[in-house]
């Protein structure tokens, strides 16, 4: 893979065989955030599970400390009273039978659906649409909900989903370059934490295989996880 300038000269700050602390990780992935926007920065970690099997499953929701830094669109698809919450709680889009049809005519101008479990025999109607986008609302990741109003609170707060992809790897975003160290490691130590205590009683070994931090268009770092194992 060919890489720019920039990024072969931050490479130079870290060595790809050290594993770092979670702070020193971050500092070193803040100074090698070097573009013109201010920059994401991503977690990522491999876990001793295996995805394929139902007991190995690893996913979740989290509020992060800080939130993530980024405007989240959300719908909520609700009737009755529940427009009303969903709507004062800062939801974008409120309603349902017209974002329905919407929806099945290939409109995704949102990040996250939210909606009750009364209203899950009708949403879930669209899982073949909105499954393959990871759009499907689910209790789990606290987007099916009794308590609209609150989801979308969390949401609107910097509530984040984290599941294993087919990989076994956690992919999930802890905060923007601009947080600084500080918060970036609250954020970073919540997620952790979370996925820590999610570990599922049918995992045998070492849990956290391995971790890394990156910004954007930065390298990765590589965290040390002895910590969480």
């Amino acid at each position: 893979m060919k890489r720019g300038k920039k990024y072969i000269e931050s490479s130079k700050k870290r060595s790809s065989d050290k594993a770092y602390s979670s702070d020193e990780a971050l500092k070193l992935c803040l100074s090698m955030a070097t573009a013109k926007f201010d920059e994401t920065v991503e977690l990522h970690a491999r876990l001793g599970v295996d995805s394929r099997h139902a007991d190995q499953q690893v996913r979740g929701a989290i509020v992060l400390p800080n939130g993530t830094g980024k405007k989240v669109r959300v719908l909520a698809i609700c009737k009755g009273d529940d427009e009303k919450f969903a709507s004062e709680a800062g939801a974008d889009f409120v309603g349902c039978d017209d974002f329905i049809t919407k929806i099945q005519s290939g409109w995704f101008d949102f990040d996250v659906l939210v909606t009750t479990p009364g209203m899950m025999g009708i949403v879930g109607k669209l899982g073949k649409i909105l499954g393959p986008k990871g759009l499907m609302p689910n209790p789990k990741a606290g987007t099916v909900s009794a308590e609209i109003g609150k989801a979308v609170l969390d949401i609107k707060a910097g509530k984040i989903e984290y599941r294993l992809d087919k990989n076994n790897i956690i992919h999930s975003i802890i905060g923007k370059a601009s947080f600084g160290v500080e918060k970036l490691l609250e954020n970073f130590d919540a997620l952790m934490d979370a996925i820590v205590k999610s570990r599922p009683e049918a995992a045998k070994g070492q849990y956290v295989r391995s971790c890394y931090l990156t910004s954007t268009m930065g390298p990765s770092v590589r965290v040390s996880v002895s910590k969480f194992n």
